[in-house]
């Protein structure tokens, strides 16, 4: 069970802030950890340390080149379509963006008219 301290409540609020506004976003639970799915399907997952997400992504490369102490992978994931992120250090507009493209890779066609 993920055990979340103060700082990491506020981190996972500006997801669940960003996140609930897209459409058919529900919030969830993945590995034990708070998560967010469109459609069934996950797209932003809080990892176990509490301060980084995890989502779905097809420009990982060009975000972890632009700042790789943000926007970085582990071994787990180098054969996912995902990227992990810093809360502490991401900004709103990049978070913002992120959490949105990776909705849109996981939702269904019907909402991305």
């Amino acid at each position: 069970m993920l055990c979340m301290n103060i700082d990491s409540i506020g981190l996972w609020d500006r997801v669940i802030t960003i996140a609930s506004a897209l459409e058919e976003a529900v919030p969830s639970r993945s590995y034990g950890t708070p998560a967010f799915k469109v459609n069934k399907k996950l797209f932003a997952r809080l990892r176990e340390d509490g301060k980084t997400l995890a989502i779905f992504t097809e420009e990982r490369d060009k975000w972890m080149k632009k700042k790789p102490s943000t926007f970085f992978i582990t071994d787990h994931y180098k054969d996912w379509p995902m990227m992990l992120i810093d809360l502490n250090t991401v900004t709103e507009k990049d978070l913002r963006n992120l959490l949105t493209a990776s909705w849109k890779m996981r939702a269904p066609k019907r909402l991305l008219k």
